[in-house]
């Protein structure tokens, strides 16, 4: 049985999140509707999370003697992760000491930190179908693994990035140089290591959005939200809708692969695991066990979005991964570089038919920076997503 407190008083459930962007700020939200204590760290002032939780710290979540400083400070009951940059192996010290419960676990966050755990987890481990790949520590070692059997066209990432930084496409030699250069540009963190995929012609991507929670018996059972449609630009999500309509057999593939990854990282939460889709074949893409920036579309199109999932899932509480109604979601860019921008284009906007928006507070904007985002529900995937752009389109940032 879960037993929820009062925040700010001597028995208040706390739950710090390690990094406060978007997506944080959401779960946070969740988990004060439940009457939860929040702590909000990020690595600058003001992130959109530290502007709707009880506290707000900013540290370098990568250092760890920081990390360690800070959770022993404030003695939070979860540590929930919510990017890659963190000093993963301070947070299994911390658990394994008893200190603290990691979300899902400290293991899972330090095998998804970066893609080469995750990878060679869900390909050597596990068994499941993925692209071939090689990890390169050098631009000759990246031409050598395209030489040697991964051709072209073929995808580089950075080991550790988010939201598609640092990735590309190279369609022959002639780009490897730019990818490396461009990898190195976008990673988290400064180490020269990249992994470099063999190109998949699949038909679609998806999202499967997949969480572990606590049963009625006290097991842990995971459940499915209906699938998310995405696309990417340069590997950042600019467009995402719910449901994605799926071959049976290649769903329920999916849902064999995403509850194989899940139950071997193990903990509660939501996960959103990726995934290439070709007719009836399935390849494992990455997984994020936190909530991800395609499941933004839940906002919209769920009984409980993906936010709420997350809170419920970590305190041990019933979920609803229903859908209500077919929805979509469309990126709104910075399209500046400033601090303290302003938005214009708000109220025709929301005139779009089943529109709503997400401006989310990021105190400094640049040209590609996700800034906001429209979402938009309707009787049909087709409409939602054209309204959603629509909707989207009507916004303009501008500098004050």
């Amino acid at each position: 049985m879960t037993t929820l407190g009062t925040p700010l008083s001597p028995h208040a459930t706390k739950v710090m999140l390690l990094g406060s962007g978007e997506l944080g700020k959401e779960v946070l939200i969740a988990l004060q509707r439940l009457g939860v204590e929040t702590i909000a760290v990020d690595r600058y002032d003001n992130a959109p999370g530290q502007q709707v939780a009880h506290h707000a710290r900013t540290i370098t979540m990568s250092d760890p003697a920081q990390l360690k400083a800070l959770v022993e400070a404030e003695r939070p009951h979860l540590v929930v992760p919510e990017i890659e940059a963190i000093a993963t192996p301070m947070l299994e010290e911390l658990e394994a000491a008893g200190t603290v419960r990691v979300i899902p676990t400290a293991r899972a966050a330090r095998l998804t930190m970066d893609r080469e755990g995750i990878r060679v987890l869900a390909a050597e481990t596990l068994g499941l179908p993925t692209s071939p790949y090689k990890f390169c520590n050098s631009l000759e070692e990246l031409q050598a693994a395209i030489d040697a059997g991964i051709g072209y066209p073929c995808i580089v990432k950075p080991v550790m990035s988010s939201s598609g930084k640092g990735q590309s496409k190279i369609d022959g030699p002639a780009d490897v140089k730019k990818a490396w250069d461009y990898a190195m540009a976008g990673g988290r963190v400064s180490h020269g290591r990249v992994i470099v995929e063999g190109f998949i012609d699949f038909d679609y991507e998806i999202t499967q959005l997949t969480v572990r929670s606590v049963g009625a018996d006290g097991q842990i059972t995971t459940s499915f939200c209906d699938p998310i449609g995405h696309v990417q630009v340069s590997g950042d999500y600019v467009e995402s809708w719910q449901p994605h309509p799926m071959h049976p057999a290649a769903l329920e593939k999916s849902r064999q692969i995403a509850k194989a990854v899940t139950d071997n990282l193990g903990g509660q939460g939501l996960f959103g695991v990726e995934l290439f889709v070709k007719g009836q074949e399935v390849w494992f893409s990455e997984v994020s066990p936190r909530p991800h920036d395609t499941g933004l579309v839940t906002l919209c199109t769920q009984h409980q979005s993906e936010f709420e999932l997350h809170a419920r899932a970590i305190l041990g509480l019933p979920v609803d991964t229903s859908l209500r109604n077919p929805g979509a979601s469309a990126v709104i860019y910075g399209g500046v570089e400033a601090q303290g921008i302003v938005f214009d284009g708000v109220e025709e906007a929301l005139r779009v038919p089943g529109s709503d928006l997400r401006l989310f507070g990021k105190p400094e904007s640049f040209v590609k920076r996700r800034m906001g985002v429209a979402l938009a529900r309707a009787e049909n995937v087709d409409t939602a997503r054209a309204n959603a752009k629509l909707a989207a389109s009507k916004v303009r940032p501008r500098v004050a």
